[in-house]
């Protein structure tokens, strides 16, 4: 067995084949819904930018969640020390 031979899984001639049925598939596919590769991996970048974003805004979320608790938290534990000292 060749190292290329190897490096495939196949013969060369068998991994063309199988490459060349594959792509036709896909660009059926693709060509069924209107896709470009372009379009791909537009979608691939937009995947990771909305991903990014939606971790950043559940954590602006929680800190919002924390400021808007902390509104009313802080100033009764301030109370109720001021309450308590005067003990």
């Amino acid at each position: 067995m060749s190292a290329l031979t190897r490096f495939l899984g196949d013969s060369p001639l068998r991994v063309i084949l199988k490459l060349l049925v594959v792509s036709f598939l896909v660009g059926l596919v693709m060509n069924a819904f209107g896709w470009s590769p372009i379009d791909v991996l537009y979608g691939i970048r937009k995947f990771f930018i909305d991903l990014w974003n939606l971790g950043f805004h559940a954590i602006d979320r929680f800190l919002g969640y924390i400021l808007l608790g902390a509104a009313i938290v802080v100033p009764a534990f301030i109370l109720l020390r001021i309450a308590s000292y005067r003990k």
